[in-house]
């Protein structure tokens, strides 16, 4: 005879929710392992574990996952940046008889030969620009002197060579348009309303109607 069922204590498999560190009004969040060089960063931002960043600055509320690489650039705010991404990657003279390094950054091979300041600086002249709220993709590229307009995602893996306008997608090597985000008439509203620059007061007011509402419905509250 079958003795009766017992009954089983259920266990919770779910990770129990953690979250993340809490963000500073006084600058930014940098985790472990980062190399920060000639860099500002703004109110609520955040410096992912083990990246790197260079002569860059980032706005308020922007932030990079962990191993990304960002040089020469401006990241702007609410720029959403993920993990293992490289922006602004710096290049090599490929007119000349070499394109290693020793040209360049001769000190590091003899006592008696600066850098090339002039090949150094123009490096660092070519800028790069992330507009809010933007998403780049995990193993996102993107080339210097660059613009990336509000509002546009980068494909995860996706190579950027040429500027990208708001709000539209891309994905491919190298990245191609896919479709906008928006209708014309929705993109352009929401760049006149720019809630990026709201202040945190505002958006602290708004946060649930952010989640809450889709980008149309959204305009019709805060724009009319």
């Amino acid at each position: 005879m079958n003795a009766d069922p017992q009954p089983v204590e259920a266990i919770d498999t779910d990770p129990p929710v953690q979250r993340g560190p809490r963000l500073s009004p006084q600058g930014a969040v940098i985790h472990p392992g980062c190399v920060i060089v000639n860099s500002t960063f703004a109110p609520w931002t955040e410096v992912g574990e083990g990246s790197r960043v260079l002569n860059s600055t980032f706005e308020a509320y922007a932030y990079c996952d962990r191993l990304s690489d960002i040089a020469n650039t401006t990241v702007g705010k609410f720029a959403n940046i993920a993990a293992m991404t490289r922006v602004g990657p710096t290049d090599h003279p490929m007119a000349n008889a070499s394109l290693h390094h020793f040209l360049y950054r001769s000190s590091y091979y003899w006592d008696d030969i600066p850098d090339d300041a002039d090949f150094m600086a123009h490096r660092a002249s070519r800028r790069t620009v992330i507009g809010p709220d933007t998403w780049l993709g995990h193993g996102v590229i993107v080339k210097p002197e660059v613009t990336i307009g509000a509002g546009a995602v980068i494909a995860s893996g996706a190579v950027v060579t040429r500027d990208v306008p708001p709000y539209m997608i891309m994905a491919g090597l190298p990245a191609q348009p896919l479709r906008p985000r928006f209708a014309p008439g929705i993109a352009d509203r929401l760049l006149a309303l720019a809630w990026w620059d709201w202040s945190h007061d505002r958006l602290r007011a708004a946060v649930f109607d952010f989640r809450a509402l889709k980008a149309e419905a959204f305009l019709e509250k805060y724009q009319g």
